[in-house]
């Protein structure tokens, strides 16, 4: 596949539905940026239900892979590796099923399966609860299964891991160094599966770029914005502005929102 061409990107922006696009990925980038989580849970629902959820998905990936590895990069020497490669691994295993889901599933029925997922994802967040259970090897691959198959049909491979890790008492250091790395290579697996697959175009791939740069810019205003002010309630924000895109995205409103 060969770099897209300016006719492509003259494309999207004429294409009516790139604006919806544009504002959502602003609104991701701020949440992402103040609160620090958020941003693939408001992103995947409502662009799979401007576009659909394979321009979602494929969009999201290459935005996060191009902002996130300077950063991960940098984790490489933090993080604990004999934690951090049994769940990849298992992760790996599961992003081919994943994506295939995402090739094979009907469309409308993915996205109810996106939308219902960011809704329970949420709502286990906003509990607090966390795994205290002692790590176990069933339990790890366990989370790297589902991590893997939510990143390959939906992008939405985060919170599984992080509720698991936040649960150990490890350092937040350690476990933040772990979950950059990890993201990272799932980053690279899920890449090399859609391309082995087929699902990167060089349509998505310039839709991709244009929306990469807003929601750098986003990003940095939150964090900016926002700074200094009480975490809790930009998390309560975050956690609103994520139901309330969940909820939009669902088919069942299609009717009133396309």
């Amino acid at each position: 596949m060969t770099f897209p061409d300016s006719a492509l990107f003259a494309a999207a922006i004429e294409f009516p539905r790139f604006w919806a696009a544009l504002g959502i990925t602003i609104v991701a980038g701020l949440v992402r940026g103040f609160s620090g989580f958020g941003s693939a849970m408001i992103y995947i629902p409502l662009i799979a239900a401007v576009y659909s959820p394979r321009v979602a998905v494929v969009t999201l990936l290459l935005i996060d892979t191009i902002g996130a590895a300077p950063f991960s990069v940098r984790a490489l020497a933090q993080c604990t590796w004999r934690e951090v490669l049994p769940i990849f691994l298992a992760a790996a295993i599961a992003v081919p099923f994943g994506t295939m889901a995402l090739l094979v599933v009907d469309p409308i029925l993915l996205r109810w399966f996106m939308s219902l997922l960011v809704l329970t994802l949420l709502g286990i967040l906003v509990s607090g609860w966390r795994y205290h259970g002692r790590p176990s090897f069933p339990v790890t691959v366990g989370v790297g299964l589902f991590s893997g198959f939510g990143g390959g049909a939906a992008q939405i491979a985060g919170p599984a891991v992080i509720i698991y890790w936040l649960g150990t008492s490890k350092h937040m250091v350690t476990v933040r160094a772990n979950l950059l790395v990890y993201f990272l290579l799932l980053d690279v697996a899920l890449c090399v599966s859609y391309v082995a697959q087929g699902v990167f175009t060089q349509e998505l791939v310039a839709l991709a770029l244009l929306l990469a740069i807003p929601f750098f810019a986003a990003t940095w205003a939150g964090a900016t914005l926002f700074h200094g002010t009480s975490d809790l309630v930009y998390r309560r924000i975050a956690h609103l502005i994520i139901a309330i895109a969940a909820i939009v995205s669902l088919p069942l409103l299609d009717r009133f929102f396309r």
